[in-house]
């Protein structure tokens, strides 16, 4: 059996699908559900338990499982409850981790690119603690993953046992199928398809810092579906255990990425420049991007979806469609 924490979220919910499409009927999925239709990333799904969060620590015992994907987290980069994201975040990863360690089972987990803060360190996936050390999250969400990094780094510098694989993954700009539920969480494209369907103008941040134009602040983005095979390439890969970085490792603009979208509707853009938050210009990040050659140094070669291929995917297959649901 394998256990999916946020299994019912979107990347997790994502990470389900492939495991029944790889033959696997015997996934137990952690999370909450709520009342806002999450339930419907599951509707097409096979699973052989649901288990409240507040349950696992129970069902756990005596359990033997092929391997763990924590995904579950409160991973709004806007939350400031510090009592709930700590215990979500952070001491049920250490739980898992000790089981994990205990039972001799392996752990995937999501960490975040929240974790390298304004970037003014780079992207480097270095998990040594000096490297980590460095790092300063700018939100409560990217702290609580780079504290929980931190464990892990710490925990191998002093030779401690760990779970005979583990990996923790730095997602970037993850954008794709069940999404929904997120809300402002949610892509900008996820956001913004219905305006672009309609013919409604599409809003994007001017810039204020000179020498970029309004519209190409950049991030990594990358498909939903290449974060899942990074994923189950790991599961296939049980020597392989680090930190790494899932990210194309190339920048593109959210201008770009709306582009796209327009591209794949065969419409004409309709895009205006508005003035960003004051609110938010001092702490804003205008460039991510990814540093991907430690895990290609690992060993994986699946290669990433380019821009303009990823979003037509997303909008035919999903977006534009009645049921977007995967």
């Amino acid at each position: 059996m394998l256990l999916v924490t946020g299994g019912a979220g979107f990347i997790g919910s994502n990470l389900v699908a492939a495991l029944n499409e790889a033959g696997r009927a015997d996934v137990a999925v952690s999370d909450f559900l709520g009342h806002d239709g999450k339930w419907k990333n599951l509707a097409k799904r096979q699973l052989a338990d649901f288990v409240p969060p507040a349950e696992l620590a129970d069902w756990l015992k005596g359990r033997k499982l092929d391997a763990v994907f924590h995904m579950g987290a409160i991973s709004a980069t806007t939350a400031t409850d510090g009592d709930m994201v700590m215990e979500n975040n952070f001491r049920l990863s250490l739980r898992l981790l000790d089981w994990c360690t205990e039972t001799g089972t392996p752990l995937i987990y999501a960490s975040s690119a929240a974790t390298y803060g304004d970037g003014e360190h780079g992207f480097d996936d270095d998990f040594s603690l000096v490297a980590l050390k460095q790092l300063r999250p700018m939100n409560l969400y990217g702290w609580s993953k780079h504290l929980f990094d931190l464990v892990v780094a710490e925990r191998l510098a002093k030779g401690d046992k760990l779970p005979p694989q583990w990996a923790g993954l730095k997602f970037f700009n993850v954008f794709g199928p069940n999404e929904y539920h997120k809300d402002t969480m949610a892509s900008v494209l996820a956001r913004r398809f219905d305006d672009i369907k309609s013919g409604r103008v599409v809003q994007l941040f001017k810039s204020h810092r000179e020498g970029i134009s309004d519209g190409d602040q950049r991030r990594d983005f990358i498909y939903v579906d290449d974060v899942v095979r990074v994923m189950m390439w790991l599961f296939a890969s049980p020597s392989v255990s680090g930190i790494f970085n899932v990210g194309t490792s190339h920048a593109r603009s959210f201008r770009d990425l709306i582009l796209a979208a327009y591209a794949a509707l065969g419409t004409p853009p309709q895009i205006e420049y508005i003035d960003m938050p004051e609110q938010i210009r001092g702490s804003y990040q205008y460039f991510t991007q990814s540093e991907g050659d430690r895990l290609r140094a690992a060993g994986y070669n699946g290669g990433f979806t380019p821009l303009e291929e990823a979003v037509a995917s997303y909008v035919t297959g999903y977006l534009d469609r009645s049921d977007r649901f995967r």
